[in-house]
């Protein structure tokens, strides 16, 4: 029987450790733990060198409470996988050092994983009859992507973000409202209450989807920018916040959730992934369902697995691992590491548009 798979994610300012163990062909998650660092708080976004060093502190102490809960052994495991980018370098360099160590010290397989494969991969976690092809929106602080999964390891990007992603417009607005970091959370309860139409926002790039030219890139600089002059110029921002929220919500998922549905009916896919952090805006995945409702079927998975964490990591490289892929001892972290297998060709199963 496969030995179990501990996992490590360090790439920004989630501390989280997994253990995957196999069993009856797949792969059950046996324990997982994040430690997130609430200090950038303080700061109103995540401070590199804070991260790293928090990072320093807790590693060994999140890895062995994985082992625990997962009544695991150091000696039980089969491999090791790490998140090797993209994210913080510092960061990034705290995991893979430590798994490195470990898995050199044990003398078991080292993965290195990309931190956005791993977020395709954590729906598998709550759903294991997931399989490609299907199109799958990766929306996070820090990437805005929208990619068709012909098989496991082999994306199409078909368009993504130029300038800001979607969560870190959601977090500059909040800091804009002074509501705190991160953003995403606060807004979508703030936009449970506000008025729809009283502030209406630009819906960036909604108009390429009429052209074959960036039919699906993303931008939202632009519309940050428009609720930052909104803001400035109302007397009583206080009063006005839920409903500028709202607004502010409403143009960035009409923009996520009509590009991904406009890509889903010309290349005929009827399963819709969404994963990343922005996946836990339960308002977003509510609004791609109603949109796609008789169309196609819309999975994301639980908040845990879509927030950083080791889970999706070991999910990703368990199944590479067994693909017989290794990373040399000599890996080190990217902070723009592309995803593996990703390319730019059009899908062969688009239809006409």
């Amino acid at each position: 029987m496969a030995a179990p798979i501990l996992g490590i994610e360090t790439s920004c300012d989630e501390t989280s450790a997994a253990v995957l163990r196999p069993e009856g062909g797949a792969q059950r998650l046996a324990s997982l733990v994040i430690l997130s660092q609430d200090i950038h708080r303080v700061f109103g976004g995540v401070v590199p060198e804070l991260a790293s060093r928090e990072h320093l502190k807790t590693m060994g102490a999140v890895v062995n409470q994985a082992l625990r809960e997962a009544e695991t052994g150091l000696d039980d495991l089969g491999g090791v996988a790490v998140t090797a980018g993209p994210g913080l370098v510092g960061a990034l360099l705290v995991g893979v050092m430590y798994g490195k160590t470990l898995a050199y010290s044990l003398d078991v397989p080292l993965i290195g994983v990309n931190h956005m494969e791993g977020h395709i991969f954590a729906a598998t976690l709550e759903h294991p009859g997931l399989v490609p092809p299907f199109l799958c929106l990766l929306v996070s602080g820090g990437h805005t992507m929208l990619l068709e999964v012909e098989r496991w390891g082999d994306y199409c990007l078909l368009g993504e973000t130029r300038d800001d992603a979607a969560g870190e417009a959601f977090d500059k607005v909040a800091k804009a409202l002074g509501l705190g970091y991160p953003g995403g959370p606060v807004i979508e309860r703030l936009a449970a209450r506000g008025q729809p139409g009283r502030f209406v926002f630009p819906r960036p790039m909604l108009r390429d989807l009429a052209s074959d030219r960036d039919q699906y890139a993303f931008s939202f600089s632009g519309l940050k920018t428009a609720v930052v002059r909104a803001i400035g110029g109302i007397e009583d921002v206080g009063a006005a916040r839920a409903d500028i929220a709202r607004g502010f919500q409403d143009a960035v998922i009409e923009v996520l959730v009509e590009k991904t549905a406009h890509a889903a009916q010309r290349y005929d896919h009827h399963t819709v992934v969404v994963g990343g952090g922005v996946a836990c805006n339960q308002t977003l995945i509510d609004a791609m369902r109603q949109r796609l409702a008789g169309q196609a079927t819309v999975v994301a998975a639980s908040p845990r697995f879509n927030t950083d964490n080791a889970a999706m990591i070991a999910a990703a490289g368990a199944w590479r691992l067994a693909r017989g892929e290794r990373s040399a001892w000599s890996l080190t972290p990217e902070d723009d590491l592309p995803i593996p297998g990703l390319h730019h060709t059009q899908p062969t199963s688009a239809t006409a548009s």
